[in-house]
């Protein structure tokens, strides 16, 4: 079994689940180039005080957004859960106890990008909570044990933003350029990330006023964590989209190893 990278994508506005452009163009090439056993996605919309793991059989597609059309109410996003993957996660993080959710299915962070990058759905998906009780380096330590399941076939994937601030969003149709603030955050994340000096990304709140704006609340930015815990000395970094949308919502993805 070939090893497996960990990817962060910026998932953006669930439409893009129906949509085709330059940034869901990217999500389907970069699954073109990948064949995993199976997939751990850690979704900014499954953010709980638990830690836990989706245990169904079939997972089932969630819609957890409000006022979009209907036809994106209408997808469905078959993949199969994964058993073994699921006792697996739970040896790697014992003796930390994960709970195995039957409620909880496929939130559109998971679907709305894996429905490009393998839009087949036959790659096995358990989604993994965010514990909303613990501060980041819990998450990027949990992204530093989960590592090994790269070795073993399995696509970590963090589904969030870096930037992500709905209050300052453009909501009209037309493009607007980016703020200020986002540009330089993302600017200088990225520079942290390409010198390995994670750091500051997981203390982000010492980042300053920009990095409150862009992170105004935690849950899409620390998907981005687990994918950078799991990075090895060896691993390549890679920024294989971006983009901002609205102003005030990156949508880089970034790939280790």
């Amino acid at each position: 079994m070939s090893v497996q990278p960990a990817i962060f994508f910026g998932h953006g506005n669930p439409m893009n689940a129906l949509q085709d452009n330059a940034y869901t163009q990217a999500w389907a090439a970069i699954g073109a180039g990948l064949r995993p056993a199976a997939v751990l996605c850690i979704s900014a919309h499954w953010f709980v005080p638990a830690l836990a793991v989706t245990a169904s059989a079939k997972p089932h597609t969630i819609h957890d957004f409000g006022g979009f059309p209907r036809e994106l109410y209408e997808v469905r996003y078959p993949a199969p859960g994964d058993a073994a993957l699921v006792s697996r996660v739970q040896e790697l993080l014992a003796p930390m106890p994960v709970l195995r959710d039957r409620e909880w299915g496929l939130d559109h962070g998971t679907w709305s990008v894996l429905r490009h990058v393998f839009p087949d759905a036959d790659v096995p998906v358990v989604q993994l909570s965010i514990d909303e009780t613990q501060p980041p380096a819990f998450h990027y330590d949990l992204g530093r044990r989960l590592a090994p399941l790269r070795d073993e076939g399995v696509l970590i994937v963090g589904s969030g933003n870096l930037v992500h601030n709905l209050h300052a969003f453009a909501w009209g149709r037309h493009p607007v350029e980016p703020f200020d603030w986002a540009v330089r955050f993302e600017r200088q994340a990225r520079e942290l990330m390409s010198v390995r000096d994670v750091g500051p990304l997981v203390d982000y709140e010492s980042l300053g006023r920009d990095a409150m704006l862009s992170v105004p609340t935690p849950e899409h930015y620390l998907p981005l964590l687990y994918v950078l815990g799991a990075r090895r000395d060896a691993d390549a970094l890679a920024f294989p989209v971006e983009g901002t949308d609205g102003g005030s919502i990156s949508m880089l993805s970034v790939r280790v190893g």
